[in-house]
Formats: structure tokens, C-alpha cells, sequence
């Protein structure tokens, strides 16, 4: 089985993860109702199974908590991957959501690297801050090693560009994690 766990306690967050990349139970408590909701609804789209409870300095606000998430998810992704030998690298989706059009487009590269271009019409869904998705992603590109391109073609609701957003990075996380072969999807032989 291809997983990971990871623990990670600083002065705003306390966060255990245990991912598996080969599917398994889905749980999640960040104290971010909405933030809980996309978290299970990408591992449900990449088929991970993903244990996640995060206890963070809220009576601030949810950005700690957030990318201290993304953060950990990174790592455990980078640590659940290995030698990255045989899966398929790259992973796009396109998703819908209502009136909103997203895509996710990625790379398994060891380079890590954000392109984020998702303008959010409303600046709050429920207690989530909207800008906190791209927070989210920057950090698990980073933790991660993944170069990671992510854009909104249109919409009109905040939450259902987040919620394209997040589906369309668990598809394309699936696609990418796929084990296709034996070797490494590089011409240099290492990723």
C-alpha cells in the first residue's frame, strides 16, 4: 500500500493525516465545516483514503489551519509516492459546478510550482474564507513537489468555484498517481 502518515504540532496547529494513495476510509475534522467538505470530496474524486484531524488557533481564523493542512498533505503525498516509479506523472480534469468551470492541471515533477487563477466573487462560504483555497494549494505544491496549475474559467458563487476546484484537483491527482508502469515517466531517468 502506497501511504503515509504524518503528525505535525506547532503553536497554531495540531495536525495528524494518514493518507492512503490505494483508497480506504475518508474522515476528516479541521474545524472548517466547508473546508471538511472539500477535503473529503477530493479524496473521494482521487480514491484516496485520507484519516485527517486538525486542531487550530480559530479564534483567529482559518488560515493557519488551512495551510498547515496543506502543508501536511504534501508531505504525506511526496511520502506516499516514493520513488514515484510507474505511475503516470500527469493528471488534468475539468469539472463543473453549476455555473462555474474549473480545471486542474498537474505534474508529478518534483518541482514545485503554483499557478493559481481563480478569482472568487464572494469573499466568505460560511466560516471559509475564499482566499484561503489558493493558500491550500501553494502549500501542497510546495510539500508536495508538484507542479500544479489551477484556474476558474468562469463563475459567479464562490462556492461553487472552490468546490470545482478541489473535485477537479482529486481527479487529476488520480489520474497522476495511477501506477501505468514500472519505470520513471522521466527522459532523465528521475523525477
Amino acid at each position: 500500500m502506497r501511504q503515509a502518515s504524518i503528525q505535525r504540532t506547532t503553536k497554531e496547529t495540531d495536525i495528524t493525516l494518514t493518507l492512503c494513495l490505494d483508497g480506504g476510509e475518508v474522515s476528516v475534522s479541521t474545524g472548517i465545516g466547508f473546508f471538511d467538505h472539500m477535503l473529503t470530496a477530493l479524496a473521494f474524486y482521487a480514491g484516496f483514503g485520507l484519516e485527517l484531524s486538525a486542531l487550530g488557533d480559530l479564534h483567529v481564523d482559518g488560515h493557519h489551519t488551512v495551510e498547515d493542512v496543506g502543508i501536511v498533505l504534501g508531505q504525506a503525498l511526496r511520502e506516499a509516492l516514493g520513488d514515484k516509479k510507474g505511475i503516470r506523472r500527469y493528471g488534468f480534469a475539468v469539472v463543473p459546478m453549476d455555473e462555474a468551470l474549473c480545471r486542474t492541471v498537474l505534474d508529478i515533477s518534483n518541482r514545485p510550482c503554483l499557478v493559481f487563477d481563480a478569482p472568487m466573487p464572494q469573499p466568505m462560504i460560511g466560516s471559509y474564507d475564499a482566499c484561503l483555497t489558493m493558500e491550500f494549494a501553494r502549500a501542497l505544491s510546495v510539500n508536495s513537489g508538484i507542479t500544479l496549475h489551477q484556474k476558474c474559467e468562469y463563475g459567479e458563487n464562490a462556492h461553487h468555484i472552490t468546490e470545482a476546484l478541489f473535485k477537479s484537483l482529486g481527479l487529476a491527482l488520480k489520474m497522476a498517481v495511477q501506477v501505468v508502469g514500472d519505470g520513471v515517466v522521466s527522459t532523465k531517468g528521475a523525477l
